[in-house]
């Protein structure tokens, strides 16, 4: 009789317990990366293209694991002379045509529908070079549609790419991102 009780419960429960692992599969066209780079003269801003992006995530165990592929060369500040530079000089798009985040854990609530801020850490590939990086992320899930909105910071210098500075022009050391992914969710 208790083996009986035993599967049963395990019958029940199977279907909740699996319910828990989910895939936000990111929408490129409706999401978007900014950036904000602070100079002496103005604040240079810009949009890239989202290329791909799919996230698998438990809200058991805080597992999550996937990657956020952004499109290097797609970058847009509003001046062509800046972005030619910018692609061929720091981002070195002929050799590396993306940059990307594979989150590898995090740490605070996720709810099934609604809003959560949780702290996503993971691996933050610039340039080919792999950086530890922690992420706050504010998520919203409502029935199959999700967001997740970021806004970090990069060190992008001590990262090892070219400050765009010349003569009395001069660019900070670090840009800020504006993350803003849109996409589905899938069991």
């Amino acid at each position: 009789m208790k083996s009986f009780v035993v599967l049963a419960l395990a019958v029940v429960l199977a279907p909740v317990a699996l319910a828990q692992h989910q895939t936000f599969v990111v929408s490129p066209d409706a999401s978007e990366v900014k950036m904000k780079l602070n100079t002496t003269h103005e604040v240079v801003n810009g949009v890239f293209h989202v290329q791909s992006g799919s996230i698998g995530f438990d809200r058991n165990g805080a597992h999550i694991s996937g990657i956020i592929i952004v499109a290097a060369g797609s970058g847009k500040t509003g001046n062509d002379s800046r972005d030619k530079k910018m692609n061929k000089d720091i981002l070195k798009t002929d050799q590396l045509a993306t940059v990307s985040f594979a989150p590898k854990a995090y740490t605070g609530p996720l709810v099934a529908s609604g809003d959560s801020t949780i702290q996503v850490s993971g691996v933050f590939t610039l340039l080919g070079t792999p950086h530890d990086l922690t992420i706050p992320l504010e998520i919203h899930m409502e029935g199959t549609k999700a967001t997740a909105k970021a806004h970090f910071v990069i060190p992008y210098v001590q990262w090892g790419l070219k400050n765009p500075s010349f003569l009395i022009w001069k660019a900070e050391n670090d840009v800020t991102i504006d993350l803003n992914l849109v996409g589905q969710i899938s069991n």
